[in-house]
């Protein structure tokens, strides 16, 4: 049964059901998915973002917290010199080495150094630090230096004095530098893990919004009309949105209705052609039968008889043609042209004679093709350009209800150098304007009401067979076909 037909792929692959509906599952079930990256690349920035904060943010930490630690010292300085005594009460001395958590004060002024306090057995000093001359750069690294080598570490710091008391010097231990830098980077991380999953939970939302489920609206149609193209009820309606997604909807729609429409034309030529094909068969045993019928009456000697006997036996023949040309046109075929040297005039009087335009027809037929003109080409293919074109006109023209209007067919041809050119014109309405932007395509460029437009692209086909052109000239009234066929080329078909 054709439910039960299994597809093949030019790989050679089947495709079942079960296989289809897999992959459109996964083409809209995506297993890493444009939120999920939204969502990690957001925490990725935000967390790069702080990163490069937290650098000079800790250098500037380390600053103040060793600005602060000689302020205070600056403080006890300053009362240490503003007292009557030379010396420092050892008492005294210890606990202000406690509070300022040094190991040694001193003051500097201009050409000497002194010594306000120290413990008995000071550290060995490992790093000096002038705060007065320390460029960015070098207080980054610094900072870095004691986050990963400060634990038990003893340094010296120098910084001026801000009442003028001259330059203070501190030797103290930089472990609690280091756990307050620790402390602060700590708190720095988890400051910026709450606002990266802040962040990323409202970028997170504002994109899934406006950029995601649009996507995946699109992205689930497309699926959608993949399955089944030629329904109308598939295609996507646009939302509305004035920016890229709501034009891409737009052109996205665009798309698939005119697809859907082309699938659905195909289609109907398709089963067309089944038919074509099933009467094809029928037809030409029907045709087979009347020829045998004209051989019998080509044997009767009455003179009428004999005269109409060969008109009736081509017209079979062509008629047989036809049918079988029909079939090689739904093929996309024709047969390659086999040309001869052909009395184009007589040609003419045969299509005149093919539909019945003598005295008593209502179209009047002008062959005005010089007697002995020759052309170079197949004579049944141009007889059927020349019987399409001018069957169209006759009919159009008798559709006329107008006594008074003039119907009149006329045949015209010539010789150049390199072609022949061939003029088929008439008095008619002319080809409507619908009609002449796809005039040579099949179903689409009829120029008449309830002609399929199958004539002239066979017709058009047939030329380009010839290595030849056929055009629409713009002229009034009417309408005015022109063909050009090369002199002595046997082009076939490509």
């Amino acid at each position: 049964m054709y439910e039960d037909r299994q597809s093949k792929e030019p790989n050679g692959v089947i495709e079942t059901p079960q296989s289809t509906a897999d992959a459109k599952s996964k083409a809209t079930h995506p297993s890493f998915g444009l939120s999920s990256k939204l969502l990690l690349l957001t925490v990725l920035f935000v967390m790069l973002s702080e990163v490069l904060i937290f650098v000079p943010s800790i250098s500037k930490f380390r600053a103040d917290w060793l600005s602060r630690k000689l302020e205070l010292a600056e403080v006890a300085a300053l009362i240490y010199t503003k007292s009557s005594n030379d010396l420092m009460d050892e008492a005294l001395e210890d606990e202000l080495l406690e509070r300022l958590a040094v190991q040694t004060l001193a003051l500097r002024t201009e050409g000497s150094r002194r010594l306000l306090a120290m413990v008995d057995m000071p550290g060995q000093i490992a790093r000096d630090d002038d705060i007065r001359a320390m460029s960015p750069s070098q207080s980054i690294m610094a900072a870095f230096d004691t986050l990963l080598w400060g634990e038990g570490r003893t340094i010296r710091v120098v910084g001026q004095s801000q009442n003028d008391l001259g330059v203070i010097e501190l030797v103290f231990e930089e472990t609690p530098l280091r756990q307050a830098m620790v402390s602060f980077s700590v708190n720095i991380l988890l400051l910026s893990i709450v606002i990266s999953a802040i962040t990323a939970g409202l970028v997170y939302l504002s994109l899934r919004a406006l950029l995601v489920r649009p996507i995946l609206r699109l992205l689930h149609n497309m699926a959608g009309f993949t399955s089944n193209p030629e329904d109308a009820s598939a295609v996507i309606k646009p939302s509305g949105r004035r920016d890229e997604i709501g034009m891409t909807e737009e052109q996205l729609s665009v798309m698939e209705m005119i697809l859907a429409k082309t699938l659905q034309k195909q289609r109907r030529l398709a089963d067309l052609g089944l038919a074509v094909s099933k009467i094809n068969h029928d037809l030409r045993n029907i045709l087979a039968s009347a020829q045998l019928f004209s051989d019998r009456l080509s044997m009767l000697e009455d003179p009428t008889v004999q005269r109409v006997v060969p008109k009736i036996m081509g017209a079979l023949d062509r008629a047989v043609d036809y049918s079988s040309a029909v079939l090689s046109y739904g093929k996309a075929q024709e047969a390659p042209p086999q040309k001869r040297l052909l009395m184009l005039h007589q040609l003419g009087d045969e299509v005149s004679d093919f539909l019945d335009l003598g005295d008593g027809s209502q179209v009047s037929f002008i062959n005005q093709i010089p007697d002995q003109l020759e052309v170079y080409a197949d004579p049944g293919q141009l007889f059927r350009v020349l019987m399409n074109l001018c069957r169209n006109a006759v009919q159009v023209m008798q559709n006329e209800t107008e006594d008074a209007v003039i119907r009149r067919l006329e045949l015209t041809a010539s010789n150049n150098k390199t072609e022949t050119v061939i003029g088929i014109s008439d008095t008619g309405p002319g080809v409507p304007k619908m009609a002449k932007e796809a005039l040579f395509m099949p179903f689409q460029g009829s120029v008449r009401q309830g002609g399929t437009g199958l004539g002239l692209a066979i017709s058009a086909e047939l030329v380009r067979a010839h290595g030849g052109s056929i055009c629409l000239l713009d002229r009034a009234p009417g309408a005015h076909f022109e063909i050009r066929i090369p002199k002595g080329n046997a082009l076939s078909i490509e």
